[in-house]
Order: C-alpha cells, then structure tokens, then sequence
C-alpha cells in the first residue's frame, strides 16, 4: 500500500525488451536502501525490484501492466515519480493508493496561476471511473486533490513543492498520465452499478 507521497525522483538509465516483458533499470537516491522483492510505485504502478546493482536498480513490467498504463512511453532519461511502500509506523499523509492504475488520462492543459499551476486531464468514462469535488485522485502516483470534477475530466491544483519534486514540470499538454482514481469512490461507484 503506497500514501501518494512522491519519495523520490528516479531517472531511467536502461530499457531491456524480453519478450513481452521490458525491465527498466533506474537510478535514484534511496537505491543502496531497497532490497529485492521489493515493491516500488513508478508513476503510481507498483512494480517489483528484481535486480540491484550499485546505485541502479531494476523492475519488470509484464505486457498488461504496459498496456494499461504510460509505462510503455517510456524511454531512457525519462524521470519517473517513485514511492517505497508505506510503512507500518508511518503517518499516513496522502490517501489509500494501491498502486494499481485504472487508467490512463491525457493532460489537456496546464495553466501557470502566478505561483501554482492547474492542470486538467480528460480521460475515458466509459470505464466507470469517477472523481468529485474535493475528493482524491492518484496522477503519476501523487496524491491529489480533485478541482473542477466533470464527467471525464478534472482538474488539480499544484503547489511549487510538488511541481518542483515530481514529474509533473515535465508535463505538457497530449501527454499521457496514470489515474488510480480513490478507493472508495471505485467501491461506491460498483455499489450503485455506474
């Protein structure tokens, strides 16, 4: 179980094709700290360490796992949002992630609000997925908080802290994101059959 706290920036440094799977090999500043079996959130996927090798360590992706999130858009370089797992005797300072994406969304804007940033991402409905006003949503794995909830869109608002800290300065508008979208908002939503 993750909180939605970005830990850590990763960045990319190899991308090895073994059939269907791809492992990412990743450098970051809490690698000398992990330990395989480890679960790690990439951009809000939970992926599992298999390999570390001095200050670089290594996941795999399976082919559904690339399907279904923008792991698959990846490439070396690239800057990744990662979170450890969160802790027993930790505070609990986001929300319930699970680290499994639902879906994902298309940044449709990003607008500079003198000091903040508002981004707003439009994603498919039609998987009976929901958000609402004030309520929690996961983007890249970071723990939000919905603004202007539509039908298929939202929007969120960034503070300099987070947009400083996590992939999102490198997120323009036709860029693809991850979505867990909250916990209990799925479980109500399958309760009253949307």
């Amino acid at each position: 179980m993750f909180t939605g706290i970005i830990e850590t920036l990763g960045r990319i440094t190899k991308i090895r094709e073994e059939n269907t799977n791809r492992h990412f090999t990743l450098s970051a500043p809490f690698t000398n700290e992990l330990k395989i079996d480890q679960s790690v959130a990439h951009n809000g996927v939970c992926l599992t360490v298999v390999n570390i090798e001095g200050d670089a360590y290594t996941v795999t992706a399976i082919d559904e796992t690339l399907q279904k999130t923008n792991l698959s858009n990846l490439k070396e370089g690239d800057i990744v949002n990662l979170e450890r797992c969160m802790q027993a005797n930790g505070r609990f300072d986001g929300h319930v992630v699970q680290g499994h994406v639902d879906q994902t969304a298309v940044c449709e804007s990003v607008e500079d609000e003198n000091g903040s940033w508002v981004f707003t991402f439009r994603y498919d409905a039609s998987k009976g997925n929901v958000t609402v006003e004030k309520g929690s949503i996961c983007v890249n794995g970071i723990s939000l908080t919905v603004v202007n909830s539509r039908e298929d869109s939202f929007s969120v608002a960034i503070i300099p802290y987070t947009y400083e800290h996590t992939n999102l300065q490198h997120v323009k508008p036709g860029d693809t994101v991850n979505l867990e979208f909250d916990i209990i908002g799925k479980y109500v939503a399958r309760l009253l059959g949307k």
